[in-house]
């Protein structure tokens, strides 16, 4: 399979990853060392949340598949109210939160590759899911958004020297502490992702 003609989509779980498995009809063709669903151009991998597993999927995305390209896609939190649940972002810089730069002790800051005529935000990208308004707020100050994969993904694509694309929709807010409540908006809004993805994003990368 010529490497052109290959899209590596990495996603955190399989609740996300749902409609875009149905809808574009891939069939599963591995379960270890990670989930993966393909057709004949597309590889879906399911990484598991955070960092580490971000990193690996994506690794093995690269190594494995020799993707044009790796998408990654799925749910965030939003830093404050100004963005509503269901709202989606191409991200143009990834700040990672919680681990600083020896030296300077400032965050590591990632800038995952752009196309262009999306609402772009900044992300941030930390191990641990941040659910407290304050902390929030705090992070408000340098991201619009908060996830656990993003910036992982980033640095390992740059590894590959793979290009690099990520779409986030909005999942929960600073009203959102409960675990119940992000699932449930997750499936609210995880077609209508798909369908953005399918109707807006893949055109676009298919005349790169």
């Amino acid at each position: 399979m010529e490497k052109y003609t290959v899209t590596a989509i990495v996603m955190a779980t399989m609740l996300e990853a749902k409609p875009f498995v149905l809808g574009m009809s891939l069939t599963q063709s591995r379960k270890k060392p990670f989930a993966v669903f393909q057709n004949d151009n597309i590889f879906l991998i399911i990484s598991g949340i955070g960092k580490a597993n971000a990193a690996m999927a994506t690794g093995y995305s690269c190594d494995k598949y020799h993707p044009a390209w790796v998408c990654n896609l799925g749910a965030a939190g939003a830093t404050d109210f100004s963005h509503p649940l269901g709202e989606i972002f191409h991200i143009n810089k990834i700040i990672e939160y919680d681990r600083h730069k020896l030296t300077t002790k400032r965050p590591y800051i990632h800038h995952p590759d752009i196309l262009n005529g999306f609402h772009t935000a900044k992300l941030s990208t930390s191990d641990m899911a941040v659910l407290d308004p304050d902390e929030r707020k705090k992070i408000s100050m340098n991201a619009d958004l908060i996830d656990m994969e993003g910036a992982s993904v980033a640095q390992a694509c740059r590894k590959f020297n793979t290009k690099c694309f990520i779409f986030k929709f909005v999942s929960d807010t600073p009203d959102h502490a409960r675990d119940e409540d992000i699932v449930e908006n997750i499936r609210r809004n995880r077609s209508f992702f798909y369908e953005f993805f399918i109707r807006s994003v893949m055109p676009v990368l298919q005349m790169l």
